[in-house]
């Protein structure tokens, strides 16, 4: 019985750390240090996708804007609701192998993401092309 137990809290806290990052998060402008969008992170089918839920607004730009640089299947899309993470697995420490896309560029980048082990309202959000990567950080929504 108490192995029985043993193994469902491991089992209990792997789960609960892999589904940590769920939830809403505030993008911060790397250059502007201002908020930028949130982001809803959620898991589908063991899997973790973010969907852009809102743009904070920002002179100059339009109403609706599209991802016009995109040249995937995000080509024209409108950025609100747009999957802007997609397919992260859970390796037990980190969320990775999956892409995040910049929608003001149309990039695509390789993406992994952890949270900070000090202070779980931050994500750290990874995106990298071969050896170059920049780290965002993002605010859980209270």
């Amino acid at each position: 019985m108490k192995l029985a137990l043993g193994v469902f809290a491991v089992l209990f806290s792997l789960n609960t750390m892999a589904q940590s990052c769920v939830g809403k998060w505030v993008t911060i402008d790397d250059e502007t240090n201002k908020k930028k969008s949130i982001v809803n992170l959620y898991k589908e089918d063991g899997k973790l996708y973010g969907k852009i839920l809102y743009l904070f607004p920002r002179e100059g730009r339009e109403d609706d804007p599209k991802c016009d640089k995109c040249d995937d299947d995000r080509k024209d899309q409108p950025i609100v609701g747009m999957q802007i993470v997609r397919n992260l697995d859970w390796d037990g420490s980190v969320w990775k192998n999956g892409t995040i896309v910049d929608p003001k560029i149309g990039k695509v980048y390789n993406l992994k993401m952890w949270l900070n082990p000090k202070n779980k309202k931050e994500l750290n959000v990874r995106g990298f092309v071969g050896p170059f990567y920049r780290t965002q950080t993002w605010v859980r929504l209270k």
